[in-house]
């Protein structure tokens, strides 16, 4: 059960508002990103945004498994992390979404009462954490956890391409799995960081740039 519950985190169906994210897509496309450029774009995610969200998913999980369960140094430390408001306020915002699934499979679950703690917002890794040690129940592990955090990663940015830069369906495959290698590199790096304090600060600044002009726009398909 514990490799099916990972699968299901990393399902880009997963009713939790993952459709309304492109993972940074549509600000790279209207900033000038082609469709030959979207290999490019996942590495360099891989390498920055990817390994601090799965990073701070484990630790969420591991913190979950802790008596009590405190939620608010991992919480604290990505914030810190995310420069740019508007990626706060997504993170917020898918955060709630996997919050109110944990909820509904298992209120009385410990690591789901603790978020209550950080109100209505907590951040999308730290829900990911909670709703990773509520599968740990199943057999789910920090790997697990950190596998699917860095796959969710990569195919929503995949099947944002099939809206925002039209092609070939099947060239979003090829993506992923030429991605393999900086998408086991970033699971590496995760799952070696023990401490909030030494959670990655991989940002991004032409990232961060972009989604902050997006922002501002009245026209969007995705929140970022």
């Amino acid at each position: 059960m514990g490799a099916l519950a990972a699968l299901l985190l990393g399902d880009g169906r997963l009713p939790v508002g993952g459709h309304t994210y492109s993972a940074g897509l549509e600000p790279a496309v209207a900033a000038g990103l082609t469709r030959d450029r979207v290999p490019a774009l996942l590495r360099a995610r891989l390498r920055t945004t990817a390994v601090t969200e799965a990073a701070g998913a484990v630790l969420a999980l591991r913190a979950a498994h802790r008596t009590p369960v405190a939620y608010e140094p991992v919480q604290r430390a990505l914030a810190a992390r995310m420069p740019a408001a508007p990626q706060r306020e997504v993170s917020a915002t898918l955060g709630r979404g996997v919050h109110r699934l944990a909820r509904r499979l298992a209120p009385d679950h410990p690591a789901v009462t603790a978020l209550a703690g950080l109100g209505s917002r907590p951040l999308r890794p730290v829900a990911f954490g909670a709703l990773g040690a509520l599968g740990a129940v199943m057999g789910v592990t920090a790997a697990e956890l950190a596998h699917a955090v860095v796959h969710d990663e990569l195919q929503t940015v995949a099947a944002a391409a099939l809206k925002l830069l039209p092609g070939d369906p099947l060239d979003s495959v090829a993506w992923l799995l030429a991605a393999r290698p900086d998408a086991e590199s970033a699971v590496e790096l995760a799952l070696a960081v023990r401490t909030p304090d030494g959670l990655p600060a991989r940002a991004a600044p032409l990232t961060e740039q972009w989604a902050l002009d997006h922002a501002r726009r009245e026209r969007r398909l995705f929140l970022a």
